[in-house]
């Protein structure tokens, strides 16, 4: 009888990307919206400033994330080329230190020796990058992919609040962006959690306490210095 298991690990990387450029779209949209909005400008002035946030947000989100990641892959990608020179230049010592590894792991030294040594047979470096350095293809780092998810998702989740900026007369901009985006993060934060299989209450309650948290203060400002400018 098969036995398959649906696990989600393998959706971390682009997930985490996905995750933070939607939520940043929302959060940091919404913020810059209630800000402008709060020193009294008009409904013009609120969306050009939502488009240039939005438009310099997903870049801003793709390049840091390509950055960021592509500093993971680098790092990656030199510790294979040093773990392949040890390979090649002491297979004995490396295929002990494997064999160390699998008995800390529970396995008994003779058996951990076999599966060592039929491992190094097949795919040393494969194995080695597993194992000792934590390296998979699953896990692996990808800045290209990344950096789209970020940007994209970003992209999508700023254009939420401006749609209430479209389509609300301007007495309402304020509520009708403030309840709207705190909804939209909550949906997020149940989305992502059900696709890594996490509890959707706790990632929903902790994405929008945040949110709240930074729109009411940005808000804040934006009536402290309407205040004073008038």
């Amino acid at each position: 009888m098969k036995h398959k298991e649906q696990h989600k690990t393998h959706r971390t990387g682009w997930l985490r990307a996905a995750v933070l450029g939607a939520n940043d779209g929302i959060v940091s949209t919404a913020s810059l919206v209630l800000g402008v909005a709060a020193t009294g400008a008009s409904a013009e002035s609120i969306l050009v400033a939502g488009v240039a946030g939005l438009v310099a947000g997903a870049m801003s989100m793709a390049a840091g994330e390509y950055v960021s990641v592509s500093s993971q892959a680098d790092t990656e990608r030199a510790d294979l080329r040093r773990e392949q020179a040890e390979l090649e230049n002491s297979p004995e010592s490396e295929q002990a230190e494997l064999t160390a590894i699998y008995i800390k792991r529970g396995l008994d030294a003779e058996l951990a020796s076999t599966v060592a040594s039929q491992l190094m047979e097949h795919d040393a470096l494969g194995a080695h990058a597993r194992d000792e350095l934590g390296i998979s293809e699953a896990l692996a780092a990808r800045p290209v992919h990344a950096a789209l998810a970020s940007a994209g998702t970003f992209a999508v989740g700023a254009a939420l609040p401006l749609l209430m900026v479209l389509i609300v007369p301007a007495s309402l901009v304020m509520s009708a962006v403030s309840v709207s985006s705190l909804i939209f993060l909550a949906l997020l934060g149940s989305l992502s959690a059900q696709a890594g299989g996490a509890p959707a209450f706790l990632a929903a309650r902790r994405v929008t306490f945040w949110g709240a948290l930074a729109m009411a203060l940005t808000a804040g400002v934006g009536t402290l210095f309407g205040v004073v400018a008038g």
